[in-house]
């Protein structure tokens, strides 16, 4: 879909979701979200996009895309773990179940990738060869296939802090999951890896790592949360490429949704300088790879709505007549 066609929906963003008539706000980066009394959580997924510790602008589409995917991934994955999905009055939102969160992220990584400094290529161009219980051996080059998928756990840091890494030892050790509840995300994960990976093949794309979020049930079942297989939680390479620029020395083909970011760093240092304006068609750009990633990974065409369509009163609209239905 190009900028042209979007042209009319560039201000039909959904910079937040504040619903005054719903209890218990809660606002984090990009959702919105209340706990009802009978245990259930709205997540309203808004277009914001942050980078550098903001919020830089609102990207149309976004939220519905991230919503869509997730769909998308939970209801083919309900067999490998349950997840706290309980329905969709709106194609930005999710009712889930309330979930005690746990307190250890899980990514999984089936190749020598990333850019952040617990990524295991930046850890591994420093030198380090044992990371996250794992050894890697000497001689491998960036975005390489590893042998095997491999878990590279993470703490959940508070906003504005930074995820550190943890091994197996660590968080048995320090009592963040027991023995059961390691067994039980580490083994889940690594098979919702293979059921992306799987899938993604047959759509033409590597999904080359990702992260899960785990929490309890009331019962202390563990609940796959959150959202799965996200061009935001996930990395996704396009597969036919990836043979000839791995051999170049290339970075792999995938969703470059970092125009806004790229903008962005172009233009001044974001962490000390005021951040100019973003230009709409940077906004319609990004919008646009959003778009793309969301009919490749699914397969489905992306519908657009009626342009003149207030996001926000929608949502609210759709909300409440899943409320009043009793659902």
């Amino acid at each position: 879909m190009d900028t042209a066609t979007l042209a009319p929906y560039a201000r039909q963003v959904l910079e937040e979701a504040t619903l005054p008539d719903l209890p218990n706000h809660y606002r984090g980066k990009v959702r919105d979200n209340y706990d009802l009394p009978d245990g259930r959580r709205i997540l309203i997924t808004s277009d914001r996009i942050s980078a550098f510790d903001i919020s830089l602008a609102a990207i149309p589409f976004k939220g519905r895309v991230l919503t869509q995917t997730a769909r998308f991934w939970f209801e083919r994955t309900g067999d490998i773990c349950p997840n706290h999905v309980l329905a969709y009055p709106d194609p930005n939102v999710v009712v889930g179940r309330r979930l005690s969160i746990l307190p250890v992220e899980i990514v999984v990584r089936g190749y020598l990738a990333g850019t952040t400094s617990t990524s295991i290529l930046t850890r591994y161009k420093a030198g380090e060869r044992e990371m996250y219980g794992h050894h890697l051996p000497d001689g491998m080059r960036p975005n390489q296939k590893l042998d095997h998928p491999i878990i590279t756990p993470t703490t959940k840091a508070d906003h504005g802090g930074h995820d550190e890494p943890l091994t197996e030892a660590e968080i048995l050790g320090r009592g963040l999951l027991t023995p059961g509840q390691w067994q039980t995300v580490s083994e889940a994960a690594l098979k919702l890896f293979a059921r992306g990976q799987e899938l993604a093949a047959e759509r033409g794309l590597i999904l080359a790592d990702t992260k899960y979020e785990f929490g309890l049930d009331g019962d202390g079942r563990v609940v796959l949360a959150d959202e799965i297989h996200t061009p935001d939680s996930s990395r996704y390479w396009f597969a036919q490429s990836y043979p000839e620029r791995f051999a170049a020395g290339a970075s792999p083909e995938s969703f470059d949704k970092d125009f806004v970011r790229n903008w962005v760093v172009a233009r001044c240092d974001p962490y000390k300088d005021p951040i100019p304006a973003i230009p709409a068609d940077v906004i319609l750009e990004t919008a646009a790879v959003y778009i793309r990633a969301y009919e490749t990974i699914t397969g489905e065409p992306f519908t657009l709505p009626d342009p003149a369509e207030v996001p926000l009163d929608r949502i609210r609209r759709n909300i409440a007549a899943y409320l009043a239905g009793g659902a």
